[in-house]
């Protein structure tokens, strides 16, 4: 199918999609390959494969500890007076107000499932708060063995939520306890684009095949990135919303679990990070329509090491721009467009699981991957924002989890 463009989208070429895995803890083949390659089918050029082992170490970068005591914090959010919203993975939605942690937890927080990768994951905020007062959250609903990942909406009042409504959820449901996305990212016609997880790793079966396989079947939600309305409605400009054999929510598919997602405002680009399996980690330029591959054509193998397939490539489906090989597992993601710091202006920052680095990505006008350099954090990076006033945060992955800025050392 051909990708429909958007009034809002007239400059996008395709939007990177990173691979992540929430868990990935396996040691990784190296792939000595570091040269740039244009692949001839793909939708997206100038494809670069790289040996993350060997990306060099950046210089420069000023690092301070926030906040300290964090329960495996998965997501942030800003409010329109300057405090920020945390949620960690366990069930609690925290509040930091002028720099110290609110000790307790905010209340109204719907009922989550967690273990494994399961949890209380992203939270964002309507971008008319001021007015509506709207919070979203994605969070895992279900048991160990009948499970989905939740799109909810509550009113905020400052200490607790109200008014709480499911907007959406992910079907077929799933069993264990791996691979449910979630990123939220808001688009400028108001519209919102939820990430979803293929739900999950081998042998994890749903009808008799392989559940990834759903990644590629436009009547599931696993393994796709949808649109939807505030409320949770599906636009009717949605590019298969008039097609009689796909789910009319799904923006794009062919996904394994995205867990980075950010809008690039300077050129109407969306990006994207998701995991390989055993390396293969990818990063796509996201198209309305596009089919990203997953798990018909992949640079990642499985965990024992056997091929998951031969293809790298087929005519109508996107290339990655960007393959990471051992894999990092990307979580988080922001793209860099503040005043603050003029010389990481249009370039992406891709917080790493495995690498406990954040990755610095230099894009060119036409969003290819001219370099890379590692902000070592020293643990697992969960998530990576942009502050209204023009910082970079990081988010780690811990239990005793930490929120870290980052800035140009004499910034």
């Amino acid at each position: 199918m051909k990708a429909k463009t958007y009034g809002w989208m007239k400059k996008v070429g395709s939007a990177i999609a990173l691979l992540t895995i929430a868990s990935c803890s396996v040691t990784q083949q190296p792939n000595t390959s570091t040269t740039a390659q244009t692949t001839p089918n793909s939708s997206s050029s100038n494809l670069s494969v790289s040996n993350s082992g060997n990306v060099a170490a950046a210089q420069g970068v000023q690092k301070t500890t926030v906040v300290e005591g964090l329960d495996h914090p998965w997501s942030l959010a800003w409010l329109p007076d300057g405090s920020m919203l945390i949620t960690e993975r366990s069930g609690q939605l925290r509040i930091m107000r002028n720099g110290q942690l609110d000790p307790t937890p905010i209340a109204g927080v719907p009922e989550v499932l967690v273990g494994g990768q399961a949890g209380l994951m992203d939270v964002s905020v309507h971008p008319r708060f001021a007015e509506n007062r709207l919070v979203y959250l994605t969070y895992s609903h279900g048991t160990e063995q009948a499970n989905r990942t939740r799109l909810a909406r509550a009113t905020f009042d400052g200490k607790s939520l109200s008014n709480l409504q499911v907007l959406f959820e992910v079907s077929p449901t799933k069993s264990g306890l791996q691979h449910f996305g979630s990123r939220i990212i808001w688009l400028p016609d108001s519209t919102m684009l939820l990430a979803i997880g293929d739900g999950g790793n081998p042998p994890i079966q749903l009808n008799g095949e392989l559940i990834r396989q759903q990644a590629q079947n436009r009547r599931s939600r696993l393994g796709k990135i949808v649109r939807l309305n505030d409320d949770g409605s599906i636009p009717q400009d949605n590019p298969f919303v008039k097609s009689t054999d796909t789910e009319p929510a799904i923006w794009s598919y062919g996904h394994r679990n995205i867990q980075g997602l950010t809008f690039d405002p300077i050129n109407n680009r969306i990006w994207a990070t998701e995991h390989g399996s055993q390396g293969g980690d990818e990063a796509n330029l996201v198209q309305a329509g596009g089919n990203y591959g997953w798990p018909i054509v992949t640079y990642s193998r499985e965990y024992s090491g056997e091929e998951i397939t031969k293809e790298r490539s087929r005519p109508g489906m996107v290339d990655p721009k960007l393959v990471w090989t051992p894999a990092i597992a990307p979580s988080g993601l922001a793209f860099y467009s503040g005043g603050k710091f003029p010389q990481w202006q249009g370039d992406l920052f891709a917080g790493g699981l495995v690498s406990q680095d954040v990755r610095h990505i230099d894009l060119d006008a036409q969003g290819n991957v001219v370099n890379q350099q590692a902000i070592e954090i020293g643990q697992r990076v969960r998530d990576v924002r942009q502050s209204p006033d023009g910082m970079l945060y990081v988010l780690t992955d811990d239990n005793n989890g930490q929120l870290i800025r980052l800035e140009p050392s004499g910034g």
